[in-house]
C-alpha cells in the first residue's frame, strides 16, 4: 500500500490530471483518514473494554480493511474518486484494528515479557512485509514472467494480494489468542455506548494526573512525529533531486529487511539496557539520520539513510509500544491503547508542518529537513522525565 498507492493513485487513478490537483486529492484523504481513526479510536478502545470484545472490534477492522484493500484491485484507470474512498476504507481500518491488536499485549506477555514480545512481533512483520513487496515489486518489473499481461494489472493484483496475505497471517491470531480475560463486569450493549464515554474522559484525567504516563505520550507525539516525517520527506526530497523511482522503491524494500533482524535484536537488548535507554538510542539514531537526509545528494546517500532507518525503526515503535503497554492496567489496555493510536494520528502533522514553514522561510528544503531535529531533541527531553516501570512498578489506576 505505501510502496505503490500513491505513486498508481497519481499515474493511473487521477490520469490526465494536474500533479498539484493529485497532491492534494491524496493528501485530504490522507487527513482525513487520520482524524476519523484519531477521533474514533479512543471512544471504541474504551467501548470494547465495556464489551471485554477486543478481538471482536480487531476481527471487525481487519475485515474493513481486506475490503478496502481488495477493491483497489478492481478499479480502472481514471477514476480517482472510488480509489480514494476504497484507500480510505483500508487506512481506517488498518489504524483501527492495530488499537485492539496492540491492546492484546499486557495479556499475552505481561510485564518486561512485553519488549520481547512486542520486538519480536515488529520483526516479523517487517519480514513478512518485505516477502510479500518484494513479490510484488518483482511483479511489477517483470509482470511477462508471472503470465500478467502489464505493470498496472500486476499493481491491481498487489492490492489484491495484500488482502488475502493479511487475511491468511490474521488465522493463527484468532484461533490461539484468547479474548483477555479481566474481573470486571460485562457492560450490556445497551449500556456501554455511554459508558465508553465516561470511561473515556476518566482515562484521558487519568493520564494527566500520572506524571510518566502524561511525559511518556507527550514525548511519543514529539519523536514519533519526527520519525513518521523523515522517510516521507526524505523520498520526496529524492525525487526531487532526480533519484528514480526504482531505487527508492528499492530503499523501502532495504528498510523492510534490516528492520526485521534489528527490531529483533532491540527486544533481545531491552532486558539488559532497558526500553527507555534504548528508545533515546533510537532517537538519537534518527536525529544523524536527519542530518544525513538534509546533506545527501546521491543514491548512495539514499540507501545508507535507508539502513539506518531500518535499524532503529522498528525498535523505536516497538519498546515504545511495550513500555506504554507495562505503564497501564491491563483490565483498561484497549482505551488507553486508543488513546496512545490518537497521539499517534496526530502526530502525522506537526512535523510536515514544521518542515514546509522552515523551508519556506529558509528557502532551502536541506533546512526543511534539519528542522527534524527539534522534534527529536524535544521528545528526548521529555523522555527524560519518563521513570523505568521496572524501577516504578505498577502505576495505581482505577479499574472500569
Amino acid at each position: 500500500m505505501a510502496g505503490f498507492f500513491p505513486v498508481f493513485f497519481k499515474e493511473y487513478w487521477s490520469a490526465g490530471a494536474d500533479s498539484a490537483v493529485t497532491t492534494g486529492r491524496l493528501g485530504d484523504v490522507t487527513a482525513l483518514t487520520g482524524l476519523i481513526v484519531a477521533l474514533l479510536t479512543p471512544f471504541l478502545g474504551a467501548l470494547a473494554d465495556a464489551r471485554q470484545a477486543k478481538k471482536l472490534f480487531l476481527f471487525i477492522f481487519m475485515v474493513m480493511g481486506l475490503l478496502g484493500c481488495f477493491s483497489l484491485g478492481l478499479i480502472d484507470q481514471g477514476l480517482w474518486i472510488y480509489a480514494a474512498f476504497w484507500y480510505a476504507v483500508a487506512t481506517v481500518g488498518f489504524n483501527a484494528g492495530t488499537t485492539f491488536y496492540d491492546s492484546l499485549l499486557p495479556s499475552v506477555a505481561p510485564g518486561a515479557e512485553g519488549d520481547h514480545a512486542s520486538a519480536l512481533g515488529y520483526a516479523l512483520g517487517y519480514l513478512g512485509g518485505g516477502v510479500l513487496f518484494l513479490l510484488n515489486v518483482a511483479m511489477f518489473l517483470s509482470p511477462a514472467t508471472f503470465g500478467i499481461p502489464d505493470g498496472a494489472t500486476a499493481v491491481k493484483i498487489s492490492f489484491m494480494t495484500v488482502a488475502v496475505w493479511w487475511a491468511i497471517f490474521s488465522i493463527p491470531l484468532f484461533k490461539w489468542v484468547p479474548e483477555p480475560v479481566v474481573n470486571t463486569r460485562k457492560v450490556p450493549l445497551g449500556e456501554a455506548f455511554g459508558e465508553s464515554l465516561r470511561q473515556l474522559r476518566r482515562t484521558l484525567g487519568d493520564i494527566w494526573q500520572k506524571r510518566d504516563l502524561r511525559y511518556l505520550l507527550l514525548a511519543f507525539w514529539l519523536y514519533i512525529d519526527g520519525v513518521y516525517t523523515v522517510m516521507t520527506m526524505a523520498v520526496d526530497f529524492g525525487l526531487s533531486i532526480g533519484l528514480e523511482s526504482k531505487d527508492l522503491i528499492t530503499a523501502l524494500l532495504v528498510v523492510q529487511f534490516v528492520g526485521f533482524p534489528s527490531a529483533y535484536l532491540f527486544g533481545r537488548f531491552s532486558g539488559k539496557f532497558g526500553a527507555l535507554r534504548l528508545i533515546q538510542l533510537c532517537i538519537a539514531a534518527y536525529a544523524a539520520a536527519t542530518i544525513l537526509a538534509a546533506l545527501m545528494s546521491t543514491a548512495t546517500h539514499f540507501f545508507m539513510l535507508a539502513v539506518f532507518v531500518g535499524i532503529v525503526q522498528g525498535g523505536v515503535q516497538a519498546l515504545s509500544r511495550s513500555l506504554y503497554a507495562r505503564m497501564i492496567p491491563i483490565e483498561r489496555s484497549a482505551e488507553f491503547f486508543g488513546v496512545m493510536n490518537m497521539v499517534g494520528r496526530f502526530a502525522a502533522i506537526l512535523g510536515p508542518f514544521l518542515v514546509a514553514r522552515t523551508t519556506l522561510l529558509t528557502g532551502n528544503h536541506r533546512w526543511g529537513l534539519a528542522s527534524l531535529l527539534i522534534l527529536f531533541a524535544a521528545g528526548s527531553y521529555f523522555l527524560l522525565k519518563v521513570r523505568d516501570p521496572a524501577e516504578h512498578p505498577a502505576i495505581d489506576l482505577p479499574k472500569i
